[in-house]
């Protein structure tokens, strides 16, 4: 098992970081730093923060390995789309004009559209997303009417004589 030894000059910047930081969930991640800096065991740091003990390892390497920056910056952005909304309405002209047309229109035709503007491959979910965007609804009519009846009660129907109303 590798141990960690901080320096004090990582001890300072630790301790800098968290006087200048305003996000609470970056703030424990500091806090379980500077414990660990202060040599505290893992299972020591894990009863104060809550933290598990191998998200501690887990925090100090990442720490060690890629500095301050892997800690205090939030590596999750969002708007992960491939195309902007107008060129996204763009690819889908061609499949509105056929749809208006009354032509049956393929989720599959759309992602081969899709994926050539794109330049890679995608998943099939992204396309509906995609069409959920733009106002597209799944449309598509029904095998047989819910409410029809069985193919043995029709032909039992027919053999019947309807009663003469006396």
């Amino acid at each position: 098992m590798k141990k960690y030894t901080f320096t004090s000059e990582e001890k300072q910047e630790i301790k800098a970081a968290r006087e200048k930081n305003r996000d609470k969930n970056v703030e424990k991640r500091l806090e379980v730093l500077e414990l660990r800096a202060e040599g505290l065991r893992n299972k020591e740091i894990s009863e104060k923060t809550g933290f598990h003990t191998q998200y501690i390892t887990v925090l100090v390497s990442r720490y060690k390995a890629n500095g301050l920056s892997s800690i205090t910056e939030n590596h999750y952005h969002g708007n992960r789309r491939n195309l902007s909304y107008e060129e996204e309405a763009a690819v889908l002209e061609p499949f509105c004009q056929a749809a208006r047309a009354g032509k049956m229109v393929s989720v599959r035709d759309i992602k081969t559209a899709y994926q050539e503007a794109v330049g890679h491959s995608i998943g099939t979910g992204q396309i509906y997303y995609v069409l959920r965007r733009h106002g597209w609804r799944k449309i598509m009519p029904r095998s047989r009417h819910p409410k029809k009846a069985s193919e043995e009660v029709i032909a039992t129907s027919k053999k019947l004589k309807p009663e003469s109303a006396s």
